[in-house]
């Protein structure tokens, strides 16, 4: 496979493999030019080097939009599945191979199969607190600005980011954002707290789904066995059987809010046509292919790009690299996604452009 090339990037194109554990990694630093490249690394079996390099262009685009000091890139390890044993290695393995680009030209984060727990294997292979963001929170250093403590993904700061993208989104539009039916695919760390912080907010979340089953209730789901349910550290398979649908007819709900928070590429071509909604908020990174987004929006459905929704990751590793505590935190995301939303919405409406184009327009004026 050969990444594109063009004025932005990539800068580094890497492979590493280690020979004692069978570790195969890859890393794509796509463009430094607003400060190091970020973003998380994730253990997937069929990561590729293409799927990397995607996924750190989304990101030099993201941290732009975000007008935050980092470029854009992206890691991943193959991970076939193994205990804890085996993945701490291939962790630490990865950290070693990294560390002549680490933190001058790469800060790493938690992405999909990795959270405080890897993070927390990374920095101690690396012996660098600044090598990664998204450390547990007991996970302090002391410097010249004070004490510094890690900000984990799991308080929810990208669902938080999707909730509030959500909502800005349809104030953009003119939807009425309480009487909005939501429908969320993807019940991991980012689709559990984009629900919890939507159902704070008032919506009514009608369907939910994972990789292998759907719940829907028209009248919106029960919040209370839902929340118990992540209470419990539950599974979406544990909702009332009474609700389940198939996947084929999950895709194919008439609601007003879709928001895919899952994997890569699961709007594709085999669902793209079923798709009724208003408003999709990419909530997981690159879920559909750009040319399927361009169908979706020439057929009137107003899509917030993952680059805008899903930056409050990203936004909260800015706040964790400044040692801000998590309400800082939340307030920065709020007000970030909150600019680069209504921005990026109000202009794809103005100029009938696909909102992903104007996105990677604002980005692209940016570091340029």
């Amino acid at each position: 496979m050969t990444t594109s090339k063009d004025q932005f990037g990539p800068e580094y194109v890497l492979r590493v493999y280690d020979a004692n554990s069978g570790m195969e990694g890859f890393l794509v630093i796509d463009n430094t030019k607003r400060g190091p490249g970020k973003g998380g690394f994730r253990m997937t079996p069929e990561v590729s080097e293409e799927e990397v390099f995607r996924l750190a262009r989304v990101m030099t685009w993201k941290n732009s939009l975000a007008d935050i000091p980092f470029g854009g890139a992206k890691g991943g390890i193959v991970w076939k599945g193994g205990d804890d044993e085996l993945k701490k290695k291939y962790v630490e393995a990865y950290a070693r191979a990294l560390k002549p680009f680490l933190r001058t030209k790469y800060i790493t984060a938690p992405d999909v199969n990795v959270g405080e727990k890897e993070i927390r294997w990374f920095v101690d292979a690396t012996k660098d607190p600044l090598s990664a963001t998204g450390k547990p929170a007991d996970y302090c250093t002391w410097d010249f600005g004070g004490k510094k403590c890690g900000i984990p993904h799991e308080v929810g700061s990208t669902g938080f980011g999707v909730a509030r993208a959500t909502k800005f989104a349809t104030d953009a539009m003119g939807l009425n954002f309480r009487d909005a039916t939501v429908a969320i695919h993807g019940f991991g760390n980012v689709g559990v707290f984009a629900y919890r912080f939507l159902i704070d907010m008032g919506t009514k979340i009608v369907a939910l789904a994972n990789s292998k089953v759907a719940v829907y209730e028209k009248d919106g789901l029960d919040s209370n066995v839902l929340q118990k349910m992540i209470d419990e550290g539950k599974r979406l398979e544990d909702y009332p059987n009474k609700a389940r649908i198939s996947m084929e007819e999950f895709w194919k709900l008439n609601v007003d809010i879709l928001i895919p928070a899952s994997v890569t590429d699961v709007i594709n071509d085999s669902n793209k046509a079923d798709i009724k909604t208003k408003l999709i908020v990419e909530g997981a990174n690159i879920p559909m292919q750009e040319s399927v987004e361009r169908e979706l929006f020439e057929r009137g459905i107003m899509i917030v790009p993952d680059m805008v929704a899903n930056s409050g990751g990203v936004i909260s590793s800015y706040a964790e690299l400044q040692g801000w505590d998590e309400k800082k935190m939340f307030e920065l995301v709020e007000e970030k996604i909150r600019k680069s939303t209504t921005e990026v919405i109000e202009r794809a409406l103005k100029e009938n452009k696909n909102p992903r184009e104007v996105a990677v327009e604002i980005a692209q004026e940016r570091i340029l």
